[in-house]
């Protein structure tokens, strides 16, 4: 095994490790790890990453809804929008230019990083859980997997605070249920893009191998660390990251 295989396959650790904890920011690694480590270009880059975070969130699921934090008919609903969404979108991004699709990839993991830093306003511990209105739920998920689908980022965070927050959804619930969005979407972004774009299959299926390694590490954990300082540490960590990534695309043109 090569050092570079080895530092790939070990950041793939960090993918799962976020979705298990947090319920979204895999395709916030997994894009950079994939152009800037193992040399992938950023079209087959995000097509990678959306098949690395549909599995995983595919197996992450098992657990959380072994523990009853899946809601099962919001999550589907919104799924299906987003599955709609995240296919346009992947058919629009594999025909725009790839330093675009990184500069929009470098502003949505700034524009993640703020969100994360900032933290999720509280939800009401009293306030009944009500399944939000059919037709909020389809225009959410649509949009959420148009963004996904393009840049192959900004599922988890933007789906976990809608579920929160609209719904009054708990916490917990809601990092479940985005998981069941997350993979519907990403794989619907995925056949939008491999109808023009081809992957690298053995090094996509080994990080996805321990992307999963990372995710059931990270169902153990909750609960055992601190989503508030997680939440931050990761957040500078990704705002880093979309700094690095913005300057080189902007640099390179």
């Amino acid at each position: 095994m090569t050092p570079t295989l080895a530092l790939v396959l070990g950041l793939s650790l960090l993918i799962g490790l976020s979705l298990g904890l947090l319920g979204g920011g895999g395709s916030i690694l997994t894009v950079p790890i994939l152009v800037y480590i193992a040399g992938f270009g950023a079209k087959e880059a995000i097509a990678a990453s959306l098949f690395v975070v549909g599995v995983t969130s595919a197996v992450s699921v098992i657990g959380h809804a072994r523990g009853g934090r899946v809601r099962w008919k919001t999550g589907l609903i919104f799924g299906t929008a987003g599955m709609a969404g995240a296919f346009g979108g992947g058919l629009l991004g594999s025909r725009i230019p790839a330093v675009v699709l990184m500069i929009a990839f470098a502003l949505m993991m700034i524009a993640t990083s703020i969100a994360m830093l900032r933290g999720r306003r509280k939800v009401d511990p009293d306030k009944a859980y009500t399944d939000l209105p059919i037709l909020r739920i389809l225009a959410d998920g649509a949009v959420v997997g148009l963004v996904t689908g393009l840049v192959g980022a900004g599922g988890g965070f933007l789906v976990v605070p809608a579920l929160a927050l609209l719904g009054g959804m708990p916490m917990a619930m809601a990092v479940g249920t985005s998981l069941v969005v997350i993979a519907m979407k990403s794989f619907a972004g995925l056949a939008g893009y491999l109808t023009t774009v081809q992957i690298d299959w053995s090094l996509t299926l080994a990080v996805t191998a321990m992307a999963i390694v990372g995710s059931l590490a990270g169902a153990r954990l909750i609960g055992r660390i601190p989503e508030a300082a997680l939440r931050k540490a990761f957040g500078w960590f990704v705002l880093a990251m979309g700094a690095f990534v913005l300057v080189q695309e902007l640099t390179g043109l």
